[in-house]
């Protein structure tokens, strides 16, 4: 297993008072200026998310995963995904925001893809701004049996009234995943990590 998750958002943010949250269903189009993505909004708007790092270390233990094989805040990168050999791994794992299509307006204008959201780096790139989009996943070489994309609606559609599994989803099946864990709701953070539990069959 590999795992990415508890990514780093904004970086002005102090640790200690981050509060246990709902994961929320976010609108990429939302957060562009012109043909980019304002990231400074994007990284405020985002809010932390600590329980997914337990999730991913929970899920790790019971499949016996290599603890460097857990990528957490300034290791679960958009940088890290594309240049590690996704083949080795039977489970790859991410578990943070989805950003999706959103209003068919604010779509047709500026072409947003369905996004996973990573950390954002403090010199974005075009290699890396922190969102793994549903081409850049297009391009990767999986063996998976299982892609596990534990956030809110990963099972939505690449744009508005688009069918499900047209987005992120299918992107994976394209890039190697035989079998896929997504989600067509709103979740709660300590929610998920309770029903990934259950999945993966420990007890908490």
């Amino acid at each position: 297993m590999i795992g990415f998750g508890d990514p780093i958002f904004d970086r002005t943010a102090q640790t200690a008072t981050k509060q246990r949250i709902a994961i929320v269903n976010r609108s990429l189009p939302e957060f562009y200026r012109g043909q980019s993505v304002d990231l400074k909004s994007l990284a405020e708007a985002l809010q932390p998310l600590p329980e997914t790092a337990d999730e991913l270390r929970a899920v790790a233990k019971e499949l016996g995963a290599r603890p460097e094989d857990i990528k957490l805040g300034e290791a679960a990168t958009v940088t890290n995904v594309k240049h590690t050999q996704l083949t080795d791994y039977h489970v790859v794992y991410f578990a943070t925001h989805e950003l999706v299509a959103g209003e068919v307006g604010k779509f047709a204008r500026v072409r947003a893809e369905p996004a996973l959201a990573m950390s954002i780096p403090d010199q974005p790139s075009e290699e890396d701004d922190g969102l793994l989009r549903a081409s850049d996943v297009g391009t990767l070489k999986m063996n998976a049996d299982f892609v596990v994309l534990s956030a809110c609606n990963t099972a939505a559609g690449d744009k508005p009234g688009a069918e499900a599994l047209s987005g992120l989803a299918r992107a994976f099946i394209y890039a190697g995943a035989r079998s896929l864990i997504v989600s067509n709701w709103e979740v709660d953070s300590e929610a998920t990590v309770a029903l990934m539990a259950g999945v993966f069959g420990f007890k908490q």
